[in-house]
């Protein structure tokens, strides 16, 4: 068994998963602030409850020829993307609001970097008690 399976390493990869999946999502809000009648979305909130126990889950596709070649992603499964209510709506049906966008991207970032460093230094303590005991 390696070290980074221990399932709080588990759970910290799949909430950096989770950022990087949001961060994202409102980048293309943000690619979309001028498009007529986009909506503005965002990913259902992060739960490690919701996430323990699927370190083993996969997502496999279905062959349907014989020449096609099967394939399977492995790991968490993906966030679910939920579009936001918004009371700014814009006359062309638009309500992406970029100040609002721009502080979810920098609580995100600064959420990621927390989960990076909680990782980094886990696995620092790891090191340090093994190099120590040999």
């Amino acid at each position: 068994m390696a070290v980074t399976d221990l399932p709080i390493f588990q759970a910290l990869k799949s909430k950096m998963q989770w950022h990087q999946t949001r961060q994202g999502v409102l980048a293309e809000n943000i690619a979309h602030a001028d498009t007529p009648g986009y909506e503005s979305r965002d990913l259902e909130s992060y739960s490690f409850a919701d996430h323990v126990g699927l370190q083993n889950a996969s997502i496999s596709t279905k062959v349907t020829k014989v020449g096609h070649i099967s394939g399977a992603i492995s790991g968490n499964l993906p966030a679910k993307v939920e579009k936001l209510d918004t009371f700014e709506i814009t006359p062309d049906g638009n309500n992406v609001n970029l100040e609002e966008q721009m502080m979810k991207i920098t609580q995100n970032q600064m959420d990621f970097q927390a989960a990076t460093s909680l990782y980094t230094k886990g696995l620092g303590l790891i090191r340090t008690a093994l190099a120590r005991s040999a």
